[in-house]
């Protein structure tokens, strides 16, 4: 966690990667799944956003670090795919005010001041 950043949402969710080879969704991190803590975190001065997400489990495993980067294309998982439906919603709020901000023209944030 850098200094300037500060979670924008927190959720709780599954992790799960996209394995080419088998075609597949499989855990992130270990061969079971397990709940972690996913937060967006947001850095202002530098206006980069990434993913991070730790198991619950005591060893806090870091099972995602990603940047949001502009143009990057998010599709909303269906309701049942989350934790919870609520964490969906706030996942996917966050996640669009993300990308919102990264792909919005240059100046367009400081209009109306």
């Amino acid at each position: 966690l850098l200094c300037s950043e500060s979670s924008t949402c927190q959720v709780r969710a599954t992790v799960m990667l996209y394995d080419d080879g088998t075609k597949r969704w499989v855990p992130a991190g270990s061969d079971s799944p397990a709940l972690s803590r996913v937060h967006i975190y947001h850095s202002p001065t530098a206006n980069t956003f990434r993913v991070v997400g730790r198991k619950l489990q005591a060893d806090q495993q870091v099972v995602i670090n990603c940047p949001i980067l502009k143009g990057m294309k998010y599709n909303q998982a269906t309701p049942t795919f989350h934790h919870s439906k609520e964490d969906g919603v706030t996942f996917a709020q966050a996640m669009m005010h993300a990308l919102d901000a990264l792909n919005a023209p240059p100046g367009t944030q400081t209009r109306g001041r």
